[in-house]
């Protein structure tokens, strides 16, 4: 069933897209669904299945030649925590279906339910390395919330978020590799068990610090605090889910998760404490003296959290659920605020108490949810936050330790953060009040008057609102799942004793200290505010971070000044280099080498060697650019035919059909270039032959010691003897590639698909060098493009057919004889390059399919075929079809994914390389691009171009728009600096940019 959850939400993530294309922001109520429904599934799962009497397990195979299992562990940690994810995150796609604008928002329906997926991963994972790959997820998904949804200036703050929870996932996969090292296993639950430990207590302590830091930076602990208010520049929804209710509380999951192995170690106790310390107090402290709203709720959040930290370090049964408790409340009260907040937001304009203090407030029922929530905040009975702050207080009172100080001044961070919790609750209650009714009675002019939005807007936050008023009122309703959260936490059973009321005692007296000396503070609040403005460090977190971002830019650009460069030579040498420095180390350690096993080679082993390098010899003669790549052709296929005589007819295939497609795909890019080279210095000729001399040297070393010395190797042995019974096919090459390293093939199909993305990249950043047209005289007989074009264009109506026909055979007999998706698809692909060829102009020879739709339907359809795999116990494993008639392979279907990629590599070289326009990029011209005027191949056609060219362009569509970019003001905040345009310039610019767009 705990399957069953993730693949929901798996769909959920996919249909996202679709469901609001047809329903605009009204998506939200459908993507509500999955959520609720699964909600309702691991609730039913954990009554039916666990219920307090164990961990509930399911495991499924991934990838079980590496030991990682989609293993998945359901207990009471996981119950608390799945429950927020999915019923808070319900909500707030509920709630984002009236705060978003009418129209399509694609990435935030992705992303938030892409969020969701990854944190209902993350908790419900027993797997080391998937829990890791869901905690970078949450780090991604975030990332683009924050950058889609706030705008310019959310760029930024995204970015700096992003490195720092980048920097804890690097340390939680250090930490990661080093527990599976250890301990020998990557199951999460024995990992926490294991004995191993106890033998290695330097690598425990080293773990515990590692995740500890990890947890750190994702929930915003000192010194890792400040990505979290700079994040507020996403838009409310995203701060509500991500902020409030599941990302930050990632941290807080990882550290409960890991408390059983580390809890009784010194330095994760004081990591936790102190850091976790000095996060409540500071943040408290911030948010009183901040003027926006938001932001009060951001340092709100970060110091909430660091009393999550601080009692988690506690590390006892009693501080445990503190902690679990206070988790629930927080993230009840913290969601539906942020809600709140957005909403005056959205229908007042603005945030600020400054400007809030000057509008009339006709907001009834925000208000009214408002001081609910707040109140539950600051502590106020009988709210979940009263409940929750008690059982804070009382972990630190209860606390096992002899030295009563340690009482005073764990039970002080606690009261401290508590009192400046209850000011700026009165002070977010006091700003969405407004202006008070002697204000407005005294005002010399109307207010502005903010009125309230519609239901459904404040629909959420009432449910949340109502929520915390039942557990304040009956907290015992949480009694059983606290107890088995605790008992997941700690490996001790312990009764929470939930209640409102406790009678009379020191914790109580704590709180009311807290509410009176709060109420003071809001009376006196200009003072209390002044003395915290000046108490402030002058060390700016955010400074830190954004020094950290530009010092790693200003690095990387060192580095790129230093390597950076267009010269072959240069990037040729450091690997040549290298490996010359490796093969010399070898001769000088290597002493014993065995036997040569038969006859290495035949004679005409030799003739193909010879053959070999007298085309290198050309190549390196040759001062034309045409001569080369002619040259080095006739090498490749040379080898081509090396390969034929050995017998490897599937690989001697895919070289002559790669040879066809590299020479073309040279020609394109050759036909932009110079003719010849440039001429080189003495001594640079020198060295190059130098470095290539001892390459060459070093690899004929290599091949003399590392070839021909050993029989068939213990792989090549089990291939052989298991292709045809384990897969049904004969031809070895196919079924590895499709069979045994479906993995493997799977990642060189990612890459083929990036490398046609790069292309598009590489001709969108940096603009293409104009193709250099055919000096002929028009008179010429081979001058006139379309004459010229007969012979290739019949040809390819008698050839075209033969292609395909050879191409679809190879495509399905490759799992038994030569052929498989990769050859074919290379066949295909030169009957698309003789297309090309055939047309009269480059223009006319553009391919009309989208390269871009073909790479991500090769991606698409190679992963849906894995996932299915797990039907037969893990991803990509191959399964039978039947059809009725026939049974198939689903190798041949992620075959067929392979065959998409290079068609989509080859389509993307034609369209981007082998046109005159390449920086339309149309079909694919979403990158937004303007056409370019086409140049044809002669001196006519190029004549033709330039006149329409004339007609079609009056004006300079590259003009200066006088934009000069955004620029940081005095205050920080993100401004355009502009510069005055020349109006007929500008006019001109906008006339031409209209006309290429119709063109």
């Amino acid at each position: 069933m705990l399957a069953l959850i993730v693949a929901i939400l798996a769909l959920t993530v996919a249909a996202a897209p679709l469901l609001d294309r047809l329903l605009g922001r009204n998506a939200g109520w459908v993507l509500a669904i999955p959520l609720i429904v699964s909600a309702v599934i691991a609730a039913r799962t954990y009554q039916s299945t666990t219920g307090g009497s164990g961990p509930y397990t399911e495991t499924h195979q991934w990838m079980p030649t590496l030991g990682v299992d989609l293993a998945f562990r359901f207990d009471g940690l996981s119950l608390v925590f799945l429950m927020l994810v999915l019923i808070i995150g319900a909500g707030v796609v509920m709630y984002s279906t009236r705060y978003l604008s009418p129209g399509h928002n694609v990435g935030f329906w992705f992303f938030i339910t892409g969020f969701a997926a990854a944190m209902t991963l993350l908790v419900l994972t027993d797997d080391l390395i998937v829990f890791y790959v869901a905690w970078e997820l949450t780090t991604l998904c975030s990332f683009f919330l924050i950058a889609m949804t706030g705008g310019f200036g959310g760029r930024a703050p995204a970015v700096r978020t992003l490195l720092v929870t980048v920097f804890g996932g690097l340390l939680l996969l250090t930490a990661t590799v080093i527990m599976i090292v250890t301990t020998g296993t990557t199951r999460l639950s024995e990992v926490l068990t294991s004995e191993s430990w106890d033998e290695q207590p330097a690598m425990l302590v080293t773990v515990a610090i590692l995740v500890a830091i990890a947890a750190f930076t994702k929930s915003a602990q000192f010194p890792f605090q400040a990505w979290l208010p700079d994040s507020m520049a996403a838009i409310s929804p995203v701060s509500a889910y991500l902020h409030a209710a599941a990302m930050v509380k990632a941290g807080i999951y990882l550290m409960l998760r890991y408390s059983p192995l580390f809890s009784d170690l010194f330095w994760w106790q004081i990591l936790l404490i102190v850091s976790g310390a000095v996060t409540a107090v500071f943040g408290a402290m911030t948010a009183v003296k901040r003027d926006d709203l938001k932001e009060v709720l951001a340092y709100s959040t970060m110091s909430q959290l660091g009393l999550l930290t601080f009692t988690i370090g506690l590390a006892f049964e009693g501080a445990l659920t503190a902690a679990i408790v206070h988790t629930i409340a927080h993230a009840t009260f913290k969601a539906a605020l942020f809600m709140l907040i957005g909403i005056v937001d959205h229908e007042a304009g603005t945030r600020r108490f400054s400007k809030l203090r000057q509008m009339r407030m006709k907001l009834p029922v925000t208000k009214t949810l408002t001081v609910i929530t707040a109140a539950s905040m600051a502590g106020i009975p009988p709210l979940a936050g009263f409940v929750s702050k008690e059982k804070l207080i009382e972990a630190t009172l209860d606390l096992p330790v002899p030295d009563a100080d340690y009482t005073v001044i764990f039970a002080g961070v606690v009261v401290i953060t508590s009192i400046m919790t209850f000011v700026y609750s009165a002070r977010i209650i006091m700003g969405v009040f407004g202006m008070r009714r002697k204000e407005i009675d005294a005002a010399s002019t109307e207010p502005k008057e903010v009125h309230e939005g519609p239901f459904l807007f404040w629909m959420v936050p009432l449910l949340l609102a109502g929520v915390t008023i039942v557990v304040g009122l009956v907290p015992q309703i949480l009694e059983h799942p606290v107890a088995d959260a605790v008992l997941a936490a700690n490996g001790a059973e312990y009764e929470p004793g939930l209640a409102l009321w406790h009678g009379f005692n020191l914790a109580l007296g704590l709180s009311a200290l807290i509410i009176v000396v709060g109420a003071l503070f809001v009376r006196r609040l200009d003072i209390v505010r002044g003395l915290l403005s000046r108490s402030m460090s002058p060390i700016s977190g955010l400074g830190a971070v954004e020094s950290i971002r530009a010092g790693i830019i200003e690095a990387g650009g060192y580095i790129t000044r230093l390597s950076g460069t267009t010269s072959m030579r240069r990037h040729l040498a450091a690997p040549m280099v290298l490996l010359v420095l490796i093969a010399f180390v070898g001769m000088l350690m290597i002493t014993d080498l065995p036997e040569i096993v038969g006859d290495p080679s035949r004679t005409s082993d030799w003739v193909m060697t010879g053959l070999i390098a007298v085309g290198v010899a050309a190549a390196i003669r040759a001062n034309s650019r045409l001569t080369v790549i002619i040259v080095v052709s006739i090498v490749g296929f040379s080898m081509t035919l090396w390969f034929y005589a050995l017998g490897a007819a599937d690989v001697a295939t895919t070289q002559l059909t790669v040879e066809v497609l590299t020479v073309v795909v040279m020609v394109l890019v050759l036909h932009r270039l110079p003719s010849a080279f440039k001429s080189e210095g003495r001594s640079n000729e020198s060295l190059s032959m130098a470095l290539a001399a001892g390459m060459a040297l070093a690899t004929f070393i290599a091949i003399v010691a590392l070839t021909g010395r050993r029989e068939k190797s213990d792989a090549a042995e089990y291939y052989l003897r298991s292709a045809e019974n384990e897969t049904g096919g004969s031809n070895i090459v196919n079924t590895i590639l499709v069979d045994f390293r479906a993995l493997d093939t799977f990642g060189e199909l990612t890459v083929l698909g990036v490398a046609g993305l790069v292309i598009a990249v590489l001709v969108a950043s940096r603009p293409l060098s104009r193709p250099h047209d055919a000096d002929l005289d028009i008179e010429s007989p081979i001058a006139p493009p379309r004459e010229n074009a007969v012979f290739l264009k019949t040809s390819l109506y008698l050839i075209g057919p033969i292609i395909v026909g050879m191409s679809a055979l190879l495509f399905l007999r490759g799992h038994y004889e030569t052929g498989g998706g990769f050859v074919a698809a290379l066949v295909a692909g030169a009957g698309l390059m003789l297309m090309y060829l055939a047309a009269p102009s480059d223009d006319e020879g553009r391919l009309g399919v989208s390269y871009s739709a073909l790479i991500c339907a090769a991606v698409t359809v190679g992963a849906v075929t894995g996932m299915f795999g797990f039907l037969e116990g893990s991803f990509l494993a191959p399964f039978d079809i039947n059809l009725g008639v026939t049974e198939i392979t689903s190798t041949l279907i992620f075959d067929l994914g392979v065959y998409l990629g290079v068609i989509g590599l080859v389509v993307a070289s034609v369209n981007l390389l082998g046109t005159a326009d390449s920086r339309g990029f149309s079909p694919d011209s979403h990158l937004g691009h303007p056409h370019r005027p086409t140049l044809g191949k002669t001196r006519e056609h190029l004549h033709r171009s330039r006149r329409r060219q004339r007609e079609n362009f009056d004006g300079d569509a590259g003009a200066d728009t006088g934009e000069a970019g955004p620029v940081l003001d005095e205050d920080g905040d993100y401004v355009f600096d502009t510069v005055p345009e020349d109006p007929e310039e500008s006019s001109d610019a906008t006339e031409a940019t209209d006309t290429a767009e119709r063109n």
